[in-house]
C-alpha cells in the first residue's frame, strides 16, 4: 500500500520515474565506439606492454593505453588526466580495478601518440606521471588499502609501502617477461579490506599485541557493552579496576583469545591497538583467482613478519623482490607463482627463495569446511 499510495504503478515502473537522484546510468559513460559494439567483440591482443587493441565484428577498433596509477590522486593530477582524455579520447577515461588509468581511441595513430606524450610527462625528480604498461605476463599496479592516511585500525602503511615495493618491480610493470601475470596486493591489517587472500604475492600488516587499555578514560568515551559486544573472539569481558585510588568501569582482555583485529578501537577509542614495536608485515604468495590450470587458491604465509621498517621498508621491498626474480627464472610459461610452488614442493620453493620456514609458517586450522566448503567456481560432483 506504501508504494501505491505514494503513486508507485508496479505495472509502468518507469512512469513519473524522477531520474536525477543518485548516480547517472553507467552506459552514459562509454565511448560511442564501446556503447555501439558493447557485446559484439571478436577478440583483443596486446600489441606491446601498456597498449592494447580490441576488434569487434563491426571492423570497429579500439585502443587502449594502460598507464599507472596511484591510489590517492591529488585534483592537480586528475585535472591533468582529464586533460589527456579531452585531447585524445574525447573526454572519455576509465580506471581499473587495481588504479590503472585507460585511455581509450579508435585509431593506431593516436594510441601511440597518445603513449608518446604521457611517457615524456614527468615530475619534478623526473619520474614518470604515467607509466605505461601492465598487461600481459607482468606486474600491474598494486591494489591496496587505506593505511595510516584514513583507517584507524592499520597495522602498517598503504601507500609507503606500495611506493618502495613498484619501484623495485617498475621494471616488470614496463615489461612483460613474467612466465604469467603476477598479482600484488597490498592489507593493512588483518580485517582486509584490500582482499590480499587470493594474490600471487600478499603484503598483510598484523598486529601482535592486543589493544592497550586506558582505564582512565574508557567509561567516559565508550559504551562497554560495544566494545564486548563488538569483539569476534569473546576475548573482552567487563571489569572493574582500580585506578589512581577510585574502581572505575573498565574491560579485561583475554590474551590468548585476541585475534588483533581492531574490532574493539573502532567501538572504544580508549583501546587501541597500533604499537610501533607489535606492528609489522606478513608476507603471503601463491593465491590466484583464476580457473585456468589449476582452481582458485588462497595465499600462504611465507614471512611471519617483518618490522616497518619506515619510510622505504628495504626488508619488505628486497624479499619481494627475491620471490619474484626466482620465479621468473624458474616457472613454466602459463605458470603462476602458487602454480610453480606446488609443483616444486614447497620446501624447495623455500629453499630457492632463501626464506627461512618457522614454526610460525604450520598451519593448525583443524576446521572441518576448510576441506569441505565449496570456494572454487570448477565444476564437482
Amino acid at each position: 500500500m506504501a508504494f501505491i499510495s505514494s503513486g508507485y504503478n508496479p505495472d509502468k515502473p518507469m512512469e513519473d520515474r524522477i531520474t536525477d537522484i543518485g548516480p547517472r546510468h553507467f552506459d552514459e559513460f562509454y565511448p560511442p565506439v564501446i556503447k555501439a559494439n558493447k557485446g559484439k567483440w571478436l577478440y583483443h591482443d596486446i600489441l606491446e606492454p601498456g597498449v592494447l587493441v580490441h576488434v569487434a565484428e563491426s571492423g570497429d577498433e579500439v585502443y587502449t593505453v594502460r598507464a599507472a596509477g596511484a591510489r590517492l590522486m591529488s585534483v592537480t593530477h586528475i585535472r591533468e588526466i582529464c586533460e589527456i582524455a579531452d585531447k585524445y579520447c574525447g573526454g572519455f577515461v576509465r580506471w581499473t580495478t587495481r588504479n590503472n588509468i585507460e585511455f581509450m581511441t579508435t585509431t593506431k595513430e593516436s594510441a601511440y601518440a597518445l603513449k608518446a606524450d604521457m611517457e615524456s610527462r614527468k615530475f619534478d625528480g623526473g619520474s614518470f606521471k604515467f607509466p605505461v604498461g601492465g598487461t600481459g605476463s607482468g606486474i600491474t599496479n598494486i591494489v591496496h588499502t587505506q593505511g595510516w592516511i584514513h583507517c584507524h585500525t592499520p597495522a602498517t602503511d598503504a601507500s609507503g609501502p606500495v611506493k618502495a615495493t613498484m619501484d623495485v618491480l617498475f621494471d616488470e610493470f614496463k615489461n612483460m617477461r613474467m612466465p604469467a601475470h603476477v598479482r600484488v596486493s597490498l592489507a593493512c591489517c588483518l580485517n582486509m579490506c584490500g582482499a590480499v587472500h587470493c594474490s600471487d604475492i600478499a603484503i598483510l600488516g598484523f598486529h601482535r599485541k592486543p589493544p592497550i587499555l586506558d582505564h582512565e578514560y574508557l567509561d567516559k568515551m565508550c559504551e562497554i557493552p560495544l566494545a564486548v559486544a563488538a569483539c569476534p573472539t569473546a576475548a573482552i569481558r567487563p571489569s572493574k579496576v582500580e585506578y589512581d585510588g577510585k574502581t572505575v568501569n573498565s574491560v579485561a582482555v583475554k590474551q590468548e583469545r585476541c585475534m588483533f583485529c581492531g574490532n574493539c578501537y573502532t567501538m572504544c577509542p580508549s583501546m587501541p591497538l597500533a604499537d610501533d614495536e607489535g606492528d609489522g608485515i606478513v608476507l603471503m604468495v601463491g593465491g590466484k583467482v583464476s580457473n585456468r590450470i589449476s582452481r582458485p587458491t588462497f595465499s600462504k604465509v611465507v614471512v611471519a613478519f617483518i618490522p616497518n621498517e619506515t619510510p622505504r621498508w628495504p626488508t619488505t621491498t628486497s624479499t619481494i623482490k627475491r620471490i619474484v626474480d626466482v620465479y621468473a627464472a624458474n616457472a613454466n610459461k602459463y605458470e603462476r607463482l602458487g602454480e610453480w610452488a606446488e609443483r616444486i614442493g614447497w620446501e624447495r620453493f623455500f629453499e630457492k627463495c632463501e626464506l627461512e620456514f618457522t614454526h610460525h609458517l604450520i598451519d593448525d586450522f583443524r576446521d572441518p569446511a576448510y576441506y569441505t566448503w565449496r570456494h572454487t567456481s570448477q565444476f564437482k560432483f
